[in-house]
């Protein structure tokens, strides 16, 4: 579905380039021109996109044992500079227009073109930012949130040729004057595409998928998950890698501690579906967690239950057992 959706992204963005190069042509304003050099980066971000949405679907292999996700943050990173790129292009071709306007015409018919296309990005991109979600693919939802934007910016470029249409044409500078805010509009863009970029290939933390993760195995823990810690969650386009350490009963057998792994995979999965690759850690509990465990008739235990650690962002990425410090060890 990723490579579908991309595909028509790719060949809208074509379509759109047309329109608004069309658009400038008739009306020789410098607003349109910068909505239409907008389209010169759909498009090549909307190939690349379709070729690392492609090269990211391939199963994993001997020279990529992680899956080829990842070029997914490196197209994002190439349509976040394009973008900024761009938005400087359109600077310098404003400021050069406001010291000297050009004389304008057809702004109708120019109009009529631009607001279609600002309709038709608007609701692609919306389109491209559901599927990228469904599908956790980031070069959907950059690609969607790109032409979504670009329809906002389309917006002010419609407000701009309006009030120039309205006043006649008696104030040739306001056209280089809206650019200029379009302008801003793109590099800010282009500036959090490329952050999420940056923030992908760093493998930093998604913070909202972590704790929904700790709260899913918080309320359907079991007794005998003693504590969990060192827990880290890392996606790779659609993949979702998760590897932890879970303590369980040290005289538990190899074939118990294999099904609690299982049980919290399936578990897991129910909530963040089958695109989960689990690697846990199995630690046996050490008598410094006896106070903290609440497996019931434990034979072993060394002291009462005292309370549980709740689990939380804050205490499970650590990498200790829990109880050790208190414990003095």
């Amino acid at each position: 579905m990723p490579v579908k959706v991309q595909r028509y992204i790719a060949i809208l963005s074509v379509i759109l380039f047309a329109a608004k190069m069309l658009a400038w042509w008739l009306t020789h304003s410098v607003t349109i021109l910068t909505d239409a050099l907008e389209g010169i980066v759909n498009m090549v971000a909307g190939f690349l996109g379709l070729y690392s949405v492609i090269l990211s679907a391939r199963p994993r292999d001997t020279n990529h044992p992680y899956g080829h996700g990842k070029v997914e943050f490196i197209s994002a990173g190439v349509e976040g500079t394009l973008i900024v790129i761009a938005g400087c292009v359109i600077v310098l071709e404003a400021a050069s227009h406001l010291m000297h306007p050009a004389t304008l015409s057809h702004l109708n018919t120019g109009l009529v073109i631009v607001s279609a296309a600002g309709i038709i990005n608007y609701l692609g991109g919306s389109w491209a930012m559901r599927q990228g979600k469904a599908h956790h693919s980031l070069v959907l939802e950059s690609a969607g949130a790109h032409l979504v934007t670009d329809a906002y910016s389309t917006l002010a470029v419609i407000i701009g040729v309006s009030v120039m249409l309205l006043t006649g044409n008696k104030w040739p500078w306001l056209d280089s004057v809206v650019a200029l805010f379009f302008a801003a509009i793109t590099i800010r863009t282009g500036y959090l595409v490329l952050r999420r970029s940056v923030s992908g290939m760093m493998d930093e933390m998604d913070l909202n998928t972590l704790k929904a993760i700790i709260d899913l195995l918080q309320k359907n823990r079991p007794p005998q998950w003693v504590d969990l810690h060192n827990l880290r969650v890392i996606r790779y386009g659609s993949l979702m890698h998760i590897d932890a350490h879970l303590t369980l009963p040290y005289y538990q057998q190899v074939a118990d501690a294999d099904r609690e792994i299982h049980a919290m995979e399936d578990l897991i999965k129910t909530q963040f579906g089958d695109a989960v690759e689990l690697f846990i850690h199995i630690d046996g509990c050490m008598p410094y967690q006896c106070h903290l465990c609440a497996m019931p008739d434990c034979k072993k235990r060394k002291s009462p239950l005292q309370s549980q650690i709740q689990w939380n962002t804050t205490n499970v990425w650590e990498d200790v057992k829990h109880g050790r410090i208190a414990a003095g060890e």
